[in-house]
């Protein structure tokens, strides 16, 4: 057992640690509500698809939690496995299925290169991860609301990152800029994650450092303008750690340079989002708060946009 595997611990730990199930309970009871009422209206249970192509490993977890935590609010989440070159014919007739009310790919999926084009095959007014283009132009371009005045999908990670940091006390007042003044940096910039977090933390008025393995970039925060703007920076790990008010990391590997409290700033808020330990234990002496996970809380922004999805 090296140092990314072994248990949180430390003897001596002043950071407020929050458990993401605790948090997601609470959001649960206004689901479930919701569900009741809509599958009322349907005369049948919500339903998501999930596709899956892996027997085993962190997609087929993930799964199952998806499948516990729609359970839980009284969705069905219904799991077909489906061989990659089938992926793409599982996604159509998902969207054609009117049983269907939401799609949940567990990717991989169809395969590194095909996986981005598979989500676009996801009809939106399905897509539960809030992945698809349409809701992604949404999120980067700052749209928060459907013509109609329906709130805008976002993706379901993310969005749970940022509900735990307003329960850790982060954010102020202020209606279109919560977050001004704050400065956050984030380890990861996928498509999936990173990329589109750093873009809702600065469209909430924060200042995002966005590291990975091979770049800097500048979230530059969306006030006195409808958007964020993006641009390369120089800065160095060390550097946007030591100003960082708030420091997220996903880095999916053992690899990973933990984060340690030499590096961080008194009183930071640090969140974890990948399966691999990413901070030192050290950090529980300097951090205010510390998330050393999001999963509960991914699963349970998934059932809500669901049922933002069905009330559509």
């Amino acid at each position: 057992m090296d140092e990314h595997d072994r248990p949180w611990t430390g003897t001596d730990m002043t950071a407020r640690v929050i458990d993401p199930a605790t948090l997601a309970q609470a959001f649960r009871t206004e689901v479930s509500a919701d569900v009741v009422r809509l599958s009322a209206e349907r005369g049948r249970p919500l339903r998501i698809r999930g596709l899956l192509s892996q027997a085993e490993g962190p997609a087929h977890t993930y799964a199952t939690w998806a499948q516990r935590g729609g359970a839980s609010v009284g969705i069905d989440v219904v799991l077909s496995h489906v061989a990659e070159g089938e992926a793409a014919a599982a996604v159509a007739a998902a969207n054609a299925d009117e049983d269907v009310d939401g799609i949940f790919c567990y990717y991989p999926l169809a395969g590194p290169l095909d996986d981005p084009w598979l989500r676009e095959l996801v009809d939106p007014r399905k897509d539960v991860e809030g992945m698809h283009s349409f809701w992604s132009r949404m999120l980067y371009e700052n749209r928060r609301e459907l013509d109609t005045g329906s709130r805008a999908i976002l993706p379901c990670t993310p969005l749970a990152i940022l509900k735990l940091l307003g329960e850790a006390g982060l954010g102020g007042s202020a209606a279109q800029a919560p977050l001004e003044g704050v400065v956050v940096v984030v380890i990861n910039r996928s498509e999936v994650v990173g990329r589109p977090l750093a873009a809702m933390l600065a469209n909430d008025g924060a200042e995002v450092i966005s590291l990975d393995v091979s770049s800097t970039q500048l979230f530059e925060p969306a006030i006195g303008r409808h958007a964020h703007g993006v641009r390369d920076s120089d800065e160095d790990r060390r550097s946007a750690l030591a100003r960082a008010d708030v420091v997220i990391t996903g880095v999916p590997s053992r690899s990973f340079p933990l984060v340690g409290a030499d590096e961080i700033a008194p009183g930071a808020i640090c969140v974890n989002f990948s399966q691999f330990r990413n901070f030192d234990d050290s950090v529980h002496d300097k951090a205010s708060v510390f998330i050393p996970r999001v999963g509960p809380m991914t699963v349970t922004m998934a059932m809500r946009n669901l049922v933002r999805l069905a009330a559509l």
